[in-house]
């Protein structure tokens, strides 16, 4: 097939959008580039991206690029791993240079995972898929992996003219290895080009009304197994495009920063093996999930894999674990009940009995201290459970299980260094990075595991480079500085939500807080984020639950209100500053089926706040009962 003539684009003949741009950058909020987590008071999750960019539009062509104007725009996104006010200017900027729609250009921070969002959709719509590409295939492409592991199905054809291409019917990506990776010359027959550079990323294309059914699924990868282009990298190709200079495809060297961060996870853990670091927290789950799935077809062909996933925990984890199953009829995700009346260790054995049975492998994802909860299990009895010998029905040994610990909300405790509590069995624990290790400075995320899981690790190390979801040089630079302070700051944390939640205990008696308690803590589980649910009333059930929500709600505005500086709606915890309040099943549990969201103000509290001036808020809400 002919694919037509390429429409050349002559980027940046037009001053106007030119010097716009130029003076945003200058007259931009520092929160734009220096903040991982916006505020939810100014956020409607629907409009993510759009209302941003059509207030944003409203500017450009009013030629505002005051401050004032700029401060007062609608959050892009919550939290920047998903999006970010830089990464929705550059889209914009390359769409009109391109003359494009902006929702038809996404950012990324890796290279790889926007072809893998296009194959996962094609794979799921049962449509096929070839891959164009001139000169090498990129040295980070894999892809003899993606189809035996992630069960991608496509075509590979190396072409240095796309014209002598032939008739194809489905869906075709172009790879473009170039410096300048926001000036394409476009061709109505390629259905995805994506452009990318070592240092910041890619850049995906959607060419085509036809195509634009793949956004909603496109921008869904980027939510969960990797992140958009980071603030400061934005920025950078921003300036690039402003200025016309060329990008240069430099090798990355992250250097120093990457030894002192694996020194620091190194002494926190005292885990002799290194770290492997991320680019957020779900881009290490997803590495992890991935490797084992590796593990397992090597290992153990032909079984059947089970993720077992708490019910109510981080919704990004129970949605990525169901993605990842969707591709795949030998993948199951079952659901593990882990708080309240649920004992986390019952309900454990009973998913391994019944996996034994059925000759499955069984990989274990939870939370200690469960999220929002705040609760610990025996640990003495979940390493027995997990320890224990199972046989299959027709008696031969079970596998044995493998457990995936996210320790974010403590993870100065040391679980699976040598001699502790899982050190016998095998375990691999991460941590999100923008959490306590970065202060909320940048995402990340790192993963340890324990003598038992060396080859494991191998594969997620591998799994990790296929996705390209490494951390970034800036991610090292800051986790470098922040991770040597971490401990401590988490004691002076604690400290404080201490103090707060004993002030709540004696001025509210009657509402339930789920904190750990201090038998907990003298083991080392001091979080600082704490789970309140509030007194209610009413004679039905759903009269009572209405009214629980809109009290949430009336004391996070009053709290936002009084105390602006310091008191913020935010999805994060372990920042540097501050308290954060957010309601979990309307942010981080967003994808948790309904009956299992908690519907409780979830409250997280820094080594730095001004805690007679919270109580004093808190004191107001209360009299207004």
């Amino acid at each position: 097939m002919y694919l037509g003539p390429p429409i050349k684009v002559n980027i940046m003949t037009d001053n106007k959008i030119n010097d716009f741009i130029r003076n945003i950058l200058e007259n931009m909020p520092d929160d734009w580039l220096n903040l991982t987590t916006h505020r939810l008071d100014i956020y409607d999750e629907s409009q993510a991206k759009t209302e941003f960019l059509k207030q944003f539009e409203i500017l450009y062509n009013n030629n505002d690029f005051k401050n004032s104007s700029i401060a007062k725009l609608p959050t892009a996104y919550d939290y920047i791993r998903l999006g970010h006010p830089l990464s929705c200017v550059l889209e914009w900027l390359i769409a009109h240079l391109n003359d494009k729609k902006s929702e038809n250009i996404i950012s990324f921070s890796s290279r790889v995972i926007p072809i893998i969002a296009i194959l996962r959709k094609n794979l799921l719509d049962k449509k096929n898929t070839q891959i164009i590409y001139s000169g090498e295939l990129p040295d980070f492409f894999d892809p003899e992996t993606l189809r035996s592991v992630y069960n991608y199905n496509f075509d590979l054809i190396r072409s240095d003219d796309m014209n002598t291409n032939s008739a194809f019917n489905g869906s075709t990506i172009y790879l473009l290895q170039q410096n300048n990776i926001y000036n394409i010359d476009f061709n109505a027959n390629i259905d995805f080009y994506i452009t990318f550079n070592s240092k910041l990323g890619s850049v995906l294309y959607i060419n085509g009304e036809k195509n634009e059914n793949y956004i909603p699924d496109i921008q869904h990868s980027r939510r969960r197994e990797t992140i958009a282009m980071t603030p400061a990298n934005c920025f950078t190709l921003i300036q690039s495009i402003l200025n016309q200079t060329v990008l240069e495809n430099n090798i990355e060297n992250k250097g120093e920063s990457k030894i002192n961060v694996l020194k620091s996870i190194k002494d926190i853990t005292q885990i002799h093996s290194n770290a492997i670091v991320a680019s957020s927290g779900l881009s290490i789950q997803y590495a992890i999930m991935m490797g084992l799935v590796h593990d397992a077809i090597e290992n153990h062909k032909g079984k059947a894999i089970k993720f077992i996933v708490p019910s109510n925990c981080y919704g990004g984890t129970n949605d990525q674990a169901r993605r990842i199953a969707s591709c795949n009829k030998n993948i199951e995700v079952l659901d593990l009940f882990v708080d309240g009346d649920n004992n986390m260790v019952n309900s454990i054995e009973l998913m391994l009995k019944k996996i034994a049975n059925e000759d499955g492998i069984p990989y274990i994802i939870a939370e200690i201290p469960t999220n929002p909860r705040v609760e610990v299990p025996d640990l003495i009895e979940l390493k027995n459970t997990l320890y224990k010998e199972r046989l299959t029905k027709i008696g031969a040994k079970a596998v044995k299980p493998v457990f995936v610990l996210d320790q974010t909300f403590c993870p100065n405790v040391n679980f699976i260094g040598e001699g502790k509590i899982l050190d016998s069995v095998p375990t691999i624990a991460y941590v999100s990075g923008s959490k306590f290790p970065s202060g909320g400075k940048c995402t990340a995320g790192y993963c340890i595991g324990n003598t038992n899981t060396k080859a494991m690790m191998a594969k997620i190390q591998y799994h990790l480079n296929i996705c390209d979801n490494e951390a970034t040089d800036l991610q090292y630079d800051i986790l470098a500085k922040q991770m040597p302070s971490m401990k401590q700051r988490i004691h002076e944390a604690y400290i404080n939500t201490v103090d707060f939640v004993k002030f709540i205990n004696i001025k509210l008696p009657n509402a339930k807080i789920n904190f750990v308690s201090e038998e907990l803590a003298q083991q080392g589980f001091t979080p600082s984020v704490f789970s309140l649910d509030l007194p209610t009333k009413g004679e039905s059930s759903k009269e009572k639950e209405d009214y629980k929500r809109q009290l949430n709600h009336k004391l996070i505005n009053l709290m936002i209100t009084k105390i602006p500086n310091q008191s913020k709606y935010c999805v994060s915890y372990g920042q540097l500053n501050g308290c954060y309040w957010t309601i979990p099943a309307t942010s981080t549990q967003g994808t948790t089926k309904e009956g299992d969201k908690d519907y409780i103000a979830r409250v997280s509290i820094s080594p730095n706040i001004n805690l007679e001036k919270h109580k004093e808020v808190f004191l107001e809400f209360v009299n207004g009962l």
